[in-house]
C-alpha cells in the first residue's frame, strides 16, 4: 500500500476512533486501526469488539493498494504533530511508513487478516424511527443509565418498541427516565444498548442516520461513518409497573429559578428537602444535626391546599431539567415518601425519596 492522503480529514478519523480502540493492551490487534484501499478511498475500521467504527476519507494520490494496521494512539499523535497538508502512508511486510516532507516515522504492524469482522447489513432489520427523536431521547434518558450496576441489564438504555409506540427508558433503580412518542409502526421488540455505545453515539451523530439491529448488535449508518455495538443480553425490568397513573398534585414550575435555588443549596448538600406550600417553596439542606444548614425560598403561586414536603437527591431533578428546553416544567405529587415525577411533554423521571 502507497497512498498519499490530506492531514486534516486524517486526524479528524484518527481522533474519532480514539474511543473504540482497546488501549490497556497494546499487543492487541484492537489497539489498531485498520486501513485499506479500496479504489479511490482509504477505508479506516477501530473496534474493541464491544463497539466498532469505520469511515472512509479520499485518496489524493495512489501508487499501489493494499491493507495495515497502525497503533491507533501512535499514529494520532503523529499525524497531529504534522503541518497541513499531504502525508504520505506506505507499507511493507512488518511496517508502516508515515512520511512529510523531510519527517518520517515507522511503525509496525499486525497482520491485517486477523482484524476483527465487521456485522453485515440487512435492509429487512431497518428500525423505522425519525431518528432526530432517537438522538434527542437517548440524551435525555443517558444520565439515569448507571454502568456499574452489577445488574447487567441496568448497564444501559432500553428501546421498546411496541405496537403503536416506542419508549426510551432507562433507569438506576432510584429514579426512571422515560421518553414516550406515538408511531405508525406495528414492529413490537425491545433491545438495551449499552451506556458506552450511547455516549458515542451522542457524539458523533446528530441526524440523516439509517439505525438496523440483529439479536445481538445494533448498527448505525450515515454518508460518514457505519458504527455497531453489542446489545446487552438481559431482560429489563418492569418500568411501566412504577408509572404513576395519577396525581393528587400537579405544579407548574419555573427551570431556572428551581435551577439557581437547587444550585444554592448545593453549595453545602446534594440531598435537599423542598417544601411547597400554597404561596413559596424552601429549599433546605438536608443534613446531621449539628452540621452546616442551608436554605432559601422563592414566592411562587403553587395552587395547592395544604403544605408538601420531599426529600431528594438534587443531582437528578437537576439532570432532568438540564435535558429540557422548555423554560417551565410540571413536578407532580402524591403522598408523603412516594416517588415524585417530574414532566416536560413526553419526558418524564421518576423519583425515589429521601426519607427524613
Amino acid at each position: 500500500m502507497k497512498i498519499i492522503v490530506g492531514k486534516n480529514n486524517l486526524e479528524i478519523i484518527l481522533r474519532n476512533f480514539q474511543a473504540f480502540l482497546d488501549k490497556k493492551d497494546s499487543s492487541q490487534i484492537t489497539s489498531h486501526i485498520y486501513f485499506e484501499v479500496i479504489d479511490t478511498k482509504l477505508l479506516l475500521k477501530a473496534t474493541d469488539y464491544e463497539i466498532g467504527i469505520e469511515s472512509k476519507i479520499d485518496i489524493l494520490k495512489k501508487e499501489s493498494d493494499g491493507n495495515a494496521t497502525v497503533n491507533g494512539r501512535k499514529i494520532l499523535d503523529i499525524v497531529g504533530r504534522l503541518k497541513d497538508g499531504e502525508i504520505i502512508l506506505e507499507s511493507d511486510n512488518d511496517f508502516i511508513h508515515i512520511k512529510q516532507g523531510k519527517s518520517k516515522f515507522k511503525l509496525p504492524m499486525f497482520n491485517a487478516s486477523e482484524f476483527p469482522d465487521f456485522p453485515e447489513l440487512n435492509e429487512n432489520t431497518k428500525i423505522n424511527i425519525d431518528t432526530s427523536k432517537f438522538i434527542q431521547s437517548i440524551r435525555k434518558i443517558n444520565p439515569a443509565v448507571e454502568n456499574t450496576n452489577q445488574k447487567i441489564e441496568l448497564s444501559g438504555a432500553l428501546l421498546d418498541i411496541k405496537e403503536y409506540a416506542f419508549n426510551f427508558a432507562a433507569t438506576d433503580t432510584r429514579r426512571l427516565a422515560i421518553v414516550k412518542y406515538d408511531t405508525q409502526s406495528v414492529e413490537n421488540f425491545s433491545i438495551i444498548i449499552p451506556k458506552k455505545a450511547i455516549n458515542e453515539i451522542l457524539k458523533l451523530f446528530y441526524d440523516d442516520l439509517e439505525i438496523f439491529y440483529n439479536q445481538t448488535q445494533l448498527i448505525i449508518r450515515t454518508p460518514n461513518y457505519t458504527f455497531f455495538t453489542k446489545l446487552i443480553n438481559g431482560k429489563y425490568p418492569d418500568y411501566e409497573k412504577i408509572i404513576p397513573k395519577s396525581f393528587k398534585n400537579e405544579i407548574k414550575l419555573p427551570k431556572d429559578i428551581i435551577i439557581e435555588s437547587i444550585k444554592l443549596i448545593n453549595s453545602l448538600s446534594n440531598n435537599i428537602k423542598i417544601i411547597i406550600k400554597p404561596n413559596e417553596i424552601i429549599f433546605e439542606s438536608i443534613s446531621d444535626e449539628n452540621s452546616e444548614a442551608a436554605s432559601t425560598q422563592i414566592e411562587i403561586n403553587t395552587n395547592i391546599d395544604s403544605e408538601v414536603i420531599i426529600g431528594a437527591n438534587s443531582k437528578y431533578i437537576l439532570d432532568f431539567l438540564s435535558q429540557i428546553e422548555s423554560s417551565e416544567f410540571n413536578l407532580c405529587l402524591n403522598e408523603l415518601n412516594t416517588p415524585f415525577t417530574l414532566k416536560d411533554g413526553n419526558f418524564s423521571t421518576i423519583i425515589m425519596p429521601i426519607i427524613f
